[in-house]
């Protein structure tokens, strides 16, 4: 779980965040739709039944999963059904005292991450929780699907791999053993061997290394790594020392310092055996520093923390 508490702000769009206790994330289509031609899809009336002749009838759903921290994640996600069941819930959706009785029974048509095609295909009824609503899958018919309900999940692991802003902050693994914390309203992507966490007014770009020389210190490999770097200011950089011969290091720079429009924050955390993270934060404002030094800070290899400083 996040060490920290959400910001109370979207870095992505400036906005208030939602309830972190219920996060609400919508699936835009079937999977089996996704190839299709808009033109063959026909939606009769409202626009969570889905019809495409040759692929299937849908119908959308709400699939309420249990994460761990007291948190509820909630996925507009799609059911396959019959054409019966198809053509009875397009008939009773409007009906204020029919819809209430309405019941789906079907195939889930997501593949659901971090579950994937595991789960694709799981039996489910929904029904009706609350008439302003749509069903809500409450019943697993295969041990997949009963499974998927039954169980509370670990929140970051499920959550970290939903790419879009999240109201919450959520530890991110970057293979290798390290993980980070994505902060509350940060987008997520991978690409060219770093993981990019992107908002409104800020963005971290974080990377691994190997030393090739494992026998090398941590601080000679530190040095290295840094090798070719900008000298920053004095007072702008920052380096701990662990008992264990593990080192952090952390620089920064203002739009002062080198005539861009951000602020930037570079920093590494190096393990004994050769193993280490870097992470470049960028930043409009300068209150936004503390929350760069927090992302550092969160930056850890299996248990290991970075420990009190020691110089």
């Amino acid at each position: 779980m996040s060490t920290s508490a959400p910001l109370s702000t979207c870095s992505c769009c400036g906005g208030p965040l939602a309830d972190e206790r219920r996060i609400d994330i919508r699936f835009g289509l079937p999977d089996a739709v996704l190839e299709t031609a808009e033109e063959d899809r026909r939606t009769p009336g409202p626009d969570a039944l889905l019809s495409v002749e040759g692929v299937g009838h849908f119908v959308r759903c709400l699939l309420p999963l249990r994460l761990g921290g007291d948190t509820e994640l909630v996925l507009g996600t799609w059911l396959e059904v019959d054409e019966e069941t198809f053509r009875h819930a397009a008939a009773v959706w409007y009906d204020e005292a029919a819809y209430p009785g309405l019941v789906v029974r079907g195939r889930l048509a997501n593949a659901v991450r971090p579950w994937g095609e595991e789960v694709l295909g799981a039996g489910m009824t929904g029904r009706i929780a609350d008439p302003g609503e749509l069903p809500y899958l409450v019943e697993g018919h295969d041990p997949v699907a009963a499974g998927l309900l039954g169980r509370v999940w670990d929140r970051d692991h499920v959550l970290a791999r939903f790419p879009s802003p999240l109201p919450v902050a959520v530890r991110t693994d970057l293979g290798g053993g390290w993980s980070v914390e994505r902060g509350a309203g940060l987008s997520a992507r991978f690409a060219d061997g770093i993981d990019h966490f992107t908002g409104r007014d800020r963005s971290v770009a974080a990377t691994l290394f190997q030393d090739d020389r494992p026998e090398r210190p941590a601080e000679d490999f530190l040095a290295a790594l840094l090798d070719g770097a900008p000298e920053p200011p004095a007072g702008q950089r920052h380096t701990e020392r662990r008992p264990d011969g593990g080192v952090r290091h952390s620089s920064w720079v203002t739009p002062e310092d080198t005539g861009r429009g951000r602020y930037e924050f570079s920093a590494y955390a190096v393990e004994p055996d050769g193993s280490a993270a870097g992470l470049f934060c960028s930043h409009e404002t300068a209150e936004a520093h503390a929350w760069a030094v927090h992302v550092w800070r969160s930056l850890r290899r299996g248990d290991a923390e970075a420990g009190p400083p020691v110089s």
